[in-house]
Parts: structure tokens; sequence; C-alpha cells
């Protein structure tokens, strides 16, 4: 039987950016306040590099892995693991966003960093990072304010938080490594192996995403769905801004030479991105029409395919290239772009949805 569709109010009536919480609505803010902060503590703290290498976890100092294991703690805890078992509901959008969250995707990011930063080997790595890093949390809230679908919202999410266990490392090998060399490009720079990327990818995804399911799995046993996502959830959910701004902090305060000497860098950073989110969205909405979808349900499809998980990206940057490096800033440049370009989406979804003569019910295609 399909999902059945959720019942919304319209967002259209009132302001998207009202319906976020406070914290979604000035994530930019935040970010770039502690972008300024980290700057202002890079001048003022001399030999903070040396302070934060004391002790380490992996190749990673112990106070940033902790703020990247908090980051991604409550992001993991958000994820419906029990709908994984729904995918037969609509297999040819679980087909779909497949192909949009894990093939198409990261070659479209891989040409784009290519192509926009070609001089620029460790931003172009740390924005291809991003690409493979698929959104497994904001994607329900862009999806919510939107009007789509919930319940296959939250399928796609727990399916692509089993496809990054299962794939991140490969596929950032083959996108650093194997791909470049097959197509003739630079790979001098990336002194990376397949290892370091998985031992990275286990640490900041693997013991965030069992303490995820645990929390999950014992918090609704014990109380219910309902007390977990209502009452819960909205506590440990800000312990990943923490994280986020702190880590955006350490790493500006380091780097605070570079980004000021080079600001322009910044926002060469941004235009693949910008660029990115919204050639998947569009091609998401493009196969939606295609495929004879209705609105709710392509729009959890395009909004899983523009959306990326960047607390990931920036972990493994850290992990595997430090976090004075430039995979590590391109990292962070992510959801400073990401918030305001998927708000945008957002609105522009519900315009298009009164716009155009969308199918009411499901359309099967020969």
């Amino acid at each position: 039987m399909a999902t059945p569709e959720p019942q919304h109010t319209d967002p259209a009536v009132g302001s998207v950016a009202a319906q976020l919480s406070a914290t979604d609505r000035f994530l930019p803010v935040w970010i770039g306040a502690a972008m300024v902060a980290g700057l202002l503590l890079g001048r003022v703290v001399p030999g903070l590099d040396h302070a934060l290498d004391a002790v380490k976890i992996g190749q990673t100092s112990l106070p940033i892995a902790l703020g990247l294991l908090l980051m991604m703690y409550p992001v993991l805890a958000k994820v419906r693991y029990r709908e994984i078992g729904l995918v037969t509901a609509d297999k040819r959008m679980i087909t779909a966003s497949l192909l949009l969250n894990w093939i198409i995707g990261p070659l479209v990011m891989f040409a784009l960093a290519w192509l926009m930063l070609p001089d620029q080997p460790a931003y172009r790595t740390g924005v291809i990072l991003v690409g493979l890093a698929r959104c497994i949390a904001m994607v329900l809230i862009w999806n919510d304010l939107a009007c789509g679908d919930r319940e296959m919202a939250a399928v796609l999410v727990a399916l692509n938080a089993l496809f990054q266990v299962l794939t991140y490392a490969a596929l950032g090998y083959f996108y650093l490594m194997v791909l470049p060399g097959w197509l003739g490009l630079s790979t001098t720079d990336l002194d990376v192996s397949m290892w370091s990327i998985a031992r990275t990818v286990l640490i900041f995804l693997g013991i965030p995403l069992a303490a995820g399911y645990l929390t999950r799995t014992l918090g609704e046993r014990a109380r219910g769905r309902d007390w977990y996502e209502t009452r819960l959830l909205p506590r440990i959910g800000p312990i990943a801004l923490y994280g986020l701004l702190f880590t955006v902090v350490v790493l500006f305060a380091l780097q605070g030479t570079t980004i000021t000497a080079q600001p322009w860098n910044v926002v060469r950073i941004a235009l693949p991105l910008l660029v990115y989110f919204a050639i998947m969205w569009f091609g998401g909405l493009a196969i939606s029409r295609w495929l004879g979808l209705t609105y709710p349900r392509a729009t959890a499809l395009a909004f899983s395919a523009a959306s990326n998980d960047f607390e990931l990206a920036i972990a493994v940057a850290i992990g595997v290239f430090g976090v004075t490096s430039g995979q590590a800033l391109a990292g962070v440049v992510g959801p400073l772009i990401e918030v305001p370009a998927l708000v945008g989406l957002v609105y522009l979804a519900l315009w298009l949805r009164h716009r155009l003569a969308w199918p009411p019910t499901h359309v099967s295609r020969p």
C-alpha cells in the first residue's frame, strides 16, 4: 500500500521563514557571527593551534572532535530508522531518489567543482566532499515548509543515512583519486587513502549514528514517538548548533590570516554550491513530473536531492585534511549558503504548486 499523502496548511499564506524555528531561521546569522568571533579569537590568542593539538583523536584535536560529534548526534537522533522498511511504498520514487542522490548529485558537484575551482585544489576537494554527503536532517524541514509528503521524506532520509554509512568512504576515494586519474586531471595534491576517509566516517558518523539510533529506540520504547519527537528532540536539537558554531569559531580562528587575505575565495566556493542546489532541485522536480508524482511527493524528492549533510562533510574534511585546510573552509561555507538558498526554493516550490497543473494523484507512466 502506498504511503498516504499528508495534509498540510499551505505556508504560502504566511511567511515561510516565520515558520522556521529561531535556530534554523537565523542559522546564517549565527554562522556569520561565529566566523567574525573566530577571526577575532585568532588575533587575540596566539598559539591557539598548538593548544588545540595537545590531545588528538586520530588526526583531529580532542576539542574539535567533540564539537564534530555533538554536531552530528542530534541530526542522527531525528532519523526515523524504522521507516527504512517502507521503501516498497513507491519503488519508482525510491529508485529516482537513489539515482539523484548517489549517482547524479556527486557527478554534478564533481563537474562544478572542477569547472569553477580549477586552480583551487583544496577548495575543490571540500566542495566535492559536500556533494557526496547527502542530507539526512534539514531536508525534513524544507519538505514540511513546502507541503511535501512527510512520510516519504522520512523514508528517503533513513535510506540516505544507511547509504551514507555504507558508501561515503568509497565514493570519496573514487571522486578524489580514481575519477580524476581516469580523466587525466591532477591528483597530486590529494595524498589521502580510502582508509583515511573510512576511519573518519566511522568515527564521526558511526559513533553519533549509534548514539542517535539508541536514543530514538530507547526513547520511543519508554515514552512513545509523540513524546520523543515533541519533547525530547527539541531539547537535544540545539546541541547540533552549538557543535557547529564551535567548529566554525575554531576553524576561522586558525584560518583568519588566509581568509582575510583572500576573501574572494569564499565567494568562489559559494558559486558552485548555489548552482548545484538549483540543478539538483529542478532536476528532482523534472523527474517527478515525468514519473507523474503528486506535488507532495515531488517536493520530497526534489528537496532530498538538493540538500546536503554539511555536518558530515565538515567532519571528514577536518578529520582527513585538518582544521586549517582549505577543504575544511569549503565545508563550512556549505551551511552558510544552503540555508538561504533552500528557503528561497521553498517559496519557489509553493509558487509553482499554484502555477503548474500538478497531477492530484499518481499518474502511471508506460
